[in-house]
């Protein structure tokens, strides 16, 4: 056991080692340079925190570049990559920064456990810390896409008003949608966000059912999937869009009462888990537990 644990302390170490040297690349380079050709004495003395700044060191820099440490493929950071854009994550740094914290937080959780003393019991407490920390990433981005789903799932009928208001009152659909993404940007920020990509798809010459196609497909939402199919046929039979975005509206609305009787109604089955197990025997405590003393009483009066 003490082995294993010099053994995972001499690879953390070096781990650091090599951290270190790749991150303070710049650091060690001014330093150098300022021993071949020393600088006048009358020159400010750079603090810890400038030469921070000056080399570019950050916390966004340090997990970017552990994402090297990690063997990925192609099709592995395409899905990923994918994943992040539906999470609202569209910097080209935030596959660099994901793939960093799958190799940091795995070393922090390591060390945790052997700062802690908890490593000393089983080796499987390393071995559950790597896993828990290399897949703790993953579920965190799952959340994050779910959330976000949930909030464009709730502002769509908002949206569809607004953009039924702006064309019955003139404006064309692509003026409607720069509109509609204006005036909702602080109720509903995911939505509009995702507005405005299509409309900057669009202005950037690509047609309009291929930018709300790229939507329904970015965004993996079922209820905007079915707004698009509406739209594009809509479009391909010259029916009426504001008439088509009214009836899609209540349509949303209606599915969305439904679904809130639907959970209303499944309350009633949910309330019979907490009821059995936390409830139903504190009853029994305070019912039965009287009689029971009570009756342990007598019997110890008749045996004796």
């Amino acid at each position: 056991m003490q082995v294993a644990i010099l053994v995972f302390g001499l690879v953390f170490l070096l781990i650091a080692v090599v951290g270190m040297l790749i991150f303070n690349q710049q650091v060690v380079r001014d330093r150098l340079m300022a021993v071949i050709w020393p600088q006048s004495k009358e020159t400010k003395k750079p603090t810890l925190l400038s030469s921070f700044q000056q080399s570019g060191v950050s916390i966004k820099g340090v997990v970017e570049q552990f994402e090297r440490v990690l063997p990925k493929s192609q099709a592995e950071v395409s899905v990923v990559q994918q994943r992040l854009i539906r999470a609202g994550y569209r910097n080209a740094s935030a596959i660099k920064r994901f793939y960093g914290t799958k190799v940091l937080v795995p070393i922090i959780l390591c060390a945790a456990v052997l700062v802690s003393g908890l490593g000393q019991t089983s080796f499987f407490i390393y071995i559950s810390a790597l896993g828990l920390g290399f897949l703790a990433p993953d579920f965190w981005l799952g959340r994050q896409i779910t959330k976000r789903q949930a909030k464009i799932r709730r502002g769509l009928p908002d949206v569809l008003d607004l953009l039924v208001i702006c064309i019955e009152a003139g404006l064309s659909m692509d003026q409607a949608v720069i509109r509609t993404a204006q005036e909702l940007a602080a109720a509903h920020p995911a939505l509009c966000d995702e507005l405005g990509i299509v409309i900057l798809e669009q202005r950037a010459g690509r047609p309009r059912v291929d930018a709300w196609k790229n939507l329904s497909q970015r965004a993996d939402v079922d209820t905007l999937r079915s707004l698009v199919s509406v739209l594009v046929q809509s479009e391909q039979f010259g029916t009426s869009i504001a008439r088509t975005l009214r009836t899609h509206a209540d349509t949303l609305r209606n599915q969305r009462i439904q679904k809130i009787e639907e959970m209303a109604a499944k309350t009633t089955v949910k309330l019979v888990f907490p009821l059995v197990l936390f409830i139903f025997p504190s009853l029994f405590v305070v019912v039965l537990g009287p009689a029971v003393i009570m009756m342990m009483e007598s019997f110890k009066t008749l045996l004796n």
